[in-house]
């Protein structure tokens, strides 16, 4: 009777929920914050693109771009093209949560001029992380039908466990930007000292988004392991 409901209910697909539940309350409180902030505009008035060109042309940098891009919240750093964009919500606004992503990217910038190596690292995993990801549960399943194939299984685990590293070294890459963002916003005196402590909050919550993600990436592997890992005869 219990091998029937076991069968019918896989209690570790309570790990997956779980991940999104993590994944899920972060992106909300990343979002909620910022649109607290959004509210709070900056004593300089100065826009978030603004401020972007201002802190990249106060590092020195040249050969980076700033651009606009639609969505909410979509802001990033390209090192490939050395593009920063910014999202809708972000350029053109004066609120300091805007300033502070902003500030967040050219971090990425100041970054990829200084040869910051978590950043290099994770620049290199990307291709690998992404084969891995996209082959593991091919290989897991072709390792069960393959009469429990315990080495193609252990392989396909060993694939989706790139995805977790890939989710561990961007999170010094990400606290490092948010370090350098606020550093350099207080020294140009873009941000006075109150409006500083607003912006950290916003940089806070969006890097619980990366430790969610990390953690949802884990909790996957793990019920990998538990479902197929070791060496089982599924008769």
């Amino acid at each position: 009777m219990y091998g029937s409901y076991y069968n019918f209910f896989d209690p570790t697909f309570l790990l997956v929920i779980a991940g999104l539940v993590i994944s899920g309350l972060a992106s909300a409180y990343v979002n909620s914050t910022f649109r607290k902030y959004d509210e709070f505009r900056s004593s300089k008035g100065v826009t978030g693109t603004s401020a972007a060109e201002y802190i990249l042309r106060s590092q020195g940098i040249t050969d980076v771009g700033v651009q606009q891009i639609s969505g909410n919240l979509t802001d990033n750093y390209n090192s490939g093209n050395k593009m920063l964009s910014l999202s809708e919500a972000t350029a053109q606004s004066t609120s300091v949560a805007a300033i502070g992503v902003a500030a967040h990217e050219c971090g990425h910038a100041v970054q990829d001029a200084k040869n910051y190596l978590p950043l290099r690292l994770r620049t290199a995993i990307v291709p690998v992380a992404n084969i891995g990801s996209t082959l593991s549960f091919p290989l897991i399943m072709i390792g069960v039908f393959m009469s429990w194939n315990q080495t193609l299984i252990n392989i396909g685990i060993l694939a989706f466990s790139l995805a977790l590293i890939f989710q561990l070294v961007t999170l010094p890459v990400e606290f490092d930007a948010s370090r350098r963002a606020l550093a350099i916003l207080r020294e140009g005196g873009l941000l006075q000292e109150d409006e500083l402590a607003a912006a950290r909050k916003v940089l806070v919550a969006a890097a619980l988004t990366y430790v969610a993600a990390a953690l949802a990436t884990f909790l996957q592997l793990l019920r990998l392991v538990l479902l197929f890992g070791g060496n089982r005869n599924r008769d």
